[in-house]
């Protein structure tokens, strides 16, 4: 039959066209499932160190010498942004690539440096929409190509093998699991 011959076709070229946006939103849906899971940053990398050497310090009494000496000590002087307190007892030091956090009454101070996570910060960029404009339209194109390279799918086998025969019970299956999942959580 034709309709055959056209089907695999269509199914072939999409899934070729489409490899790329398969394994960009197949790897960011990965890495955001985990990212709420288990508060995993997919987009950036945070490292805290805590530092010592910091006397506390009465809020009146911090100064841009004050700042300067806890800058000093975490090495980070030449990334210094600005400060602010956002407690009575919570000083936030913002740096270009992080900030130091310091209780000035306990003179506990965190450093905490952050940097962007190679291919995560990329894939998430686009699966979020970031880009907008004419990445919507081929985002979408994707979409519906999805839907179609699933019915195509499915319909490639005939026979026993195809969606009315054994297989039926595996596409059935993967039309309950979601319902349930749905009916559970909802």
């Amino acid at each position: 039959m034709k309709w055959r011959k056209n089907n695999r076709w269509l199914h072939r070229k999409l899934g070729y066209l489409f490899f790329g946006m398969a394994i960009i939103y197949g790897a960011s849906g990965i890495a955001l499932n985990h990212h709420i899971a288990r508060h995993w940053t997919p987009s950036h990398i945070e490292k805290s160190i805590q530092l010592e050497g910091i006397q506390p310090i009465k809020k009146e009494k911090v100064n841009k010498s004050y700042i300067n000496q806890v800058l000093e000590t975490a090495g980070e002087k030449s990334n210094y942004k600005s400060y602010y307190f956002f407690s009575e007892s919570s000083l936030m030091i913002y740096l270009k690539n992080g900030h130091i956090l310091v209780d000035i009454n306990s003179g506990d101070t965190r450093l905490v440096t952050i940097r962007n996570r190679p291919f995560f910060r990329e894939i998430n960029f686009l699966h979020y929409n970031k880009p907008k404009k004419l990445w919507t339209y081929f985002s979408d194109l994707f979409a519906l190509s999805l839907i179609v390279l699933s019915v195509t799918g499915i319909m490639m086998a005939r026979g026993k093998y195809g969606v009315t025969g054994k297989n039926a019970i595996l596409v059935a299956t993967g039309i309950l699991i979601p319902l349930i999942f749905l009916i559970l959580y909802i």
